[in-house]
Formats: C-alpha cells, structure tokens, sequence
C-alpha cells in the first residue's frame, strides 16, 4: 500500500514554480502538476511546464482551460503593451498592469478542487513576497486567509477528512535566493520560461518586469541565465 503523500503543485512553468516542484519532491510528495491555458500571451510557459514537470518528475499533470481574456483587465490578457525596462524602484511602486484579476485565487480553487478529489491536504505555489513586482495576491496574508476559507469550502474539510495547507516556500526569499535553492535541488532552469512578453518562437524579451526580476536573480549568483533571449548580446 502506498502511502506517499499526494500534493498538487500549481506549475506555470517559469522559474519559481519549477523550483516549488523540485522543493515539493524533495520533501518526499507524490506531486500532481497543474498549469493553466488562461488567454496569456505567454504561451510558451505551458511548454516549459511540461518539460520542467516531465524532469522533475510527477504523478500526473493537468493543463486546464480557463478563458481570463473575457474580462480582460491585464497586460497579459488583452492588447495592453506589457511595460518594458523598468527599475526596482519603479515595479515596487504600484500594482502593475501585467497583474491578472483575480488569477491566484482562482488557480488555488482548482486545485483545492483537484486536491479533494485525490485525497490530498497540501497544496504547493510559488508566490513570492519581495521579488513579486507588486502583486496583491502573492501576500501572506492573502495565502492565510484563502487557507482559511479553503477548509470551510469542501466536503473533505467539513466532514474531517481534510485539513488543507497551503505551502508557499518562496514567499520569504529574494530571487536569487530561489534560484540558489533549486539549483542545489538540480532544477534545469534552462527548461523554464519566466517571460511576459515572448516571441513567437518562445524567447524570452529580457526587458519585461519578470525578465529582469529574473535577470537579477542570476546576476546576483555570478551566473548567466540559461534560458534563451531574444537578444542576448543586449543583456
């Protein structure tokens, strides 16, 4: 009889959630993958998901279809040009328009969802708190109240069944900080893509917010990126 723990990993594909994949593996769960096809322009981190979850290795990983671009709202849901060359100052400053309506909370309530039905209590995403370009839905607090109300939601959590944790182990940590843990974990970042604004052959911009949260993160490790750029030289 198998006892391994399950947990569903939400998986976009980019750098922190292969990294919560890899954190979540290690800490010996039998981990079930889940990505999204929301109307992001960035399609390419779906393949990305996919390579990273096949060499991390999980149980199973689901690509659920949600259409976000009917509310628009998002530089990544709509026509809105995604900003491009901003400092660290100015993507503390404000909420940024590449933040979704809404996105986390509704990626965690499919996952609460599959995670009943596999009779799993752990739920692992990789939101971060400082290198988190503003978002609101990447706050602790944010996390402890979903988590709250995610165990009055199910049947699972009303008969006994289900007590759900929601882990978050990069909520605390700067990027470099991330990129150092996985890299200690083996995760191949070069199978990752962070990118908001790709090209069509999935090469990442180097110039949007995630680009040079990320950019920074392997600078500050002494280390090129490996992932591939549109226009290296420039970087």
């Amino acid at each position: 009889m198998d006892l391994q723990k399950k947990a569903v990993v939400l998986l976009s594909g980019g750098l922190d959630s292969a990294t919560v994949l890899a954190i979540a593996r290690a800490e010996g769960y039998a981990c079930y993958a889940m990505s999204f096809r929301y109307g992001q322009r960035h399609v390419a981190e779906l393949a990305a998901a996919q390579k990273v979850a096949k060499a991390i290795g999980v149980e199973q990983h689901i690509t659920a279809d949600i259409d976000l671009r009917a509310f628009g709202g998002s530089a990544l849901t709509s026509d809105i040009p995604v900003p491009k060359g901003r400092s660290s100052a100015e993507m503390g400053t404000d909420i940024p328009i590449t933040y979704v309506p809404a996105r986390n909370t509704i990626f965690l309530s499919f996952a609460l969802a599959w995670a009943e039905v596999l009779g799993s209590s752990d739920i692992f995403i990789g939101v971060n708190a400082l290198d988190y370009s503003g978002y609101p839905d990447c706050r602790p607090e944010y996390i402890g109240a979903y988590q709250q109300m995610a165990n009055l939601a199910t049947r699972a959590g009303v008969e006994g069944k289900q007590r759900l944790l929601i882990h978050t182990p990069l909520i605390r940590l700067t990027k470099a900080q991330i990129i150092r843990k996985g890299l200690e974990l083996g995760v191949d970042y070069g199978l990752s893509s962070s990118c908001y604004d790709p090209n069509p052959q999935g090469q990442a911009c180097g110039q949007c917010d995630a680009c040079l949260l990320r950019l920074k993160g392997f600078t500050e490790n002494g280390m090129k990126d490996p992932a591939a750029y549109s226009n290296r030289k420039r970087l």
